[in-house]
């Protein structure tokens, strides 16, 4: 039997929870997320912010059909392990090269088409394994039919621009984004993924999150400096850890467990429908939102540490990765909680978007006010959560003012 499980994938069960091979996955994955942090400061400007968008958001959505695909059956096991292995390692090297995504070089194998082809390598396992589970699945072979059109269409413009490099990469990587996302939607609309486990499902994309925020929090902090940190750094780097403390209970402490709930009491194929569109739609951002904060922390430090005199004002790049990033984590997580809980008020949606008026503020202050005010706000946010979970405790559940 042992023998024969290592040559046949072996179903997940209902009841099954992500494997610390699953983490230890996720680990090498977030640290490519957090390398794109690395890359945006590097040269921080409004065009490498886009970029890095541009990064994150295609490593999110190749990151995705793990999921599935561990939920469906064992990664742990056998030929399914040692596939996930090799996208593994071809994750590792496109982290490895990430600082450099637009920065070709003498040789063919430069760091953009190396990235390129990394990516194309990890989504090639993705589809090999699919098609290989699907052999005893009609259902997923169907729909994997859909799936595959747009993720290997998507490949083209995605090694063409890696090729031509500067504004025609960004612009040919951004459509590789649309084709591949846009495509996967369409297909899973017509032929949707299948979900077993939710408490597998809804614990992944939390693990990611978790890990994201104290990778992120941990890049922040480890970047090369000029000089050691001075007290104001100090207070800066615990400020910092503040509104990931924030950012962490906003999302943890109420909201995951009663979206998990919220989705296992979907019934039947709506369930992975309702699952793909809150973590597809609604979480991603959260993660993408975390990041730049990270990179706003960093860029407060590093004002703080390398500057030759400190700054008068924070700058606007510096301010749209904090506040802005700010803005998208609570925004996207309003989403998520509209796909799952259904309730969402208004004094949330205001909350949410302030920070995007605090914006204009946060960049005229020096970099430590700017981070003291975003962190107060953050802790008034969360007092204001935790007042309404504590009122709804209290009283019957009341109707949400928004639909």
């Amino acid at each position: 039997m042992r023998g024969i499980s290592g040559v046949r994938p072996v179903p997940a069960a209902e009841t099954h929870r992500t494997t610390m091979f699953e983490i230890f996955f996720d680990l090498v994955f977030v640290f490519a997320l957090t390398r794109v942090i690395t890359f945006m400061a590097g040269s921080p400007t409004a065009l490498t912010l886009a970029q890095g968008l541009l990064l994150l958001l295609l490593l999110l959505y190749s990151w995705g059909p793990y999921t599935w695909l561990g939920n469906l059956v064992r990664p742990d096991v056998g030929v399914v392990r040692a596939a996930t292995l090799v996208a593994m390692a071809a994750i590792f090297v496109a982290a490895l090269v990430l600082p450099d995504a637009w920065q070709q070089g003498p040789g063919l194998f430069d760091a953009p088409f190396t990235l390129a082809l990394a990516y194309v390598v990890g989504r090639a396992v993705q589809l090999v394994i699919l098609f290989w589970v699907s052999t005893a699945n009609p259902p997923l072979r169907s729909t994997l039919r859909f799936f595959t059109v747009p993720v290997v269409l998507a490949w083209l413009p995605l090694i063409g621009g890696a090729l031509l490099g500067g504004v025609a990469q960004t612009l040919l990587w951004t459509v590789a984004f649309l084709v591949d996302i846009g495509g996967a939607r369409i297909a899973s609309a017509y032929r949707p993924w299948q979900l077993r486990s939710v408490d597998h499902f809804t614990e992944r994309f939390g693990l990611v999150l978790i890990i994201a925020l104290g990778e992120s929090l941990i890049s922040a902090g480890a970047g090369p400096r000029a000089m050691a940190p001075v007290g104001a750094a100090v207070t800066a780097a615990l400020l910092g850890l503040t509104s990931t403390v924030c950012l962490w209970w906003l999302y943890f402490d109420r909201l995951a467990p009663a979206a998990r709930e919220a989705v296992t009491n979907v019934p039947g194929e709506r369930r992975a429908d309702v699952a793909g569109d809150a973590y597809g739609l609604g979480h991603s951002p959260l993660i993408i939102g975390a990041i730049y904060v990270a990179l706003g922390i960093e860029e407060v430090i590093g004002q703080l540490t390398e500057e030759p005199s400190h700054p008068d004002r924070l700058g606007w790049t510096a301010a749209t990765a904090l506040y802005g990033g700010t803005a998208l984590y609570l925004l996207s997580r309003l989403v998520f909680r509209r796909l799952t809980v259904r309730a969402v008020y208004p004094t949330q949606v205001v909350a949410a978007l302030l920070p995007l008026a605090l914006l204009p503020i946060g960049r005229s202050l020096p970099p430590l006010a700017a981070l003291a005010l975003l962190t107060v706000f953050l802790i008034g946010v969360t007092w204001y959560e935790r007042r309404m979970d504590r009122r709804d405790e209290r009283t019957a559940p009341a109707q949400p003012l928004l639909p």
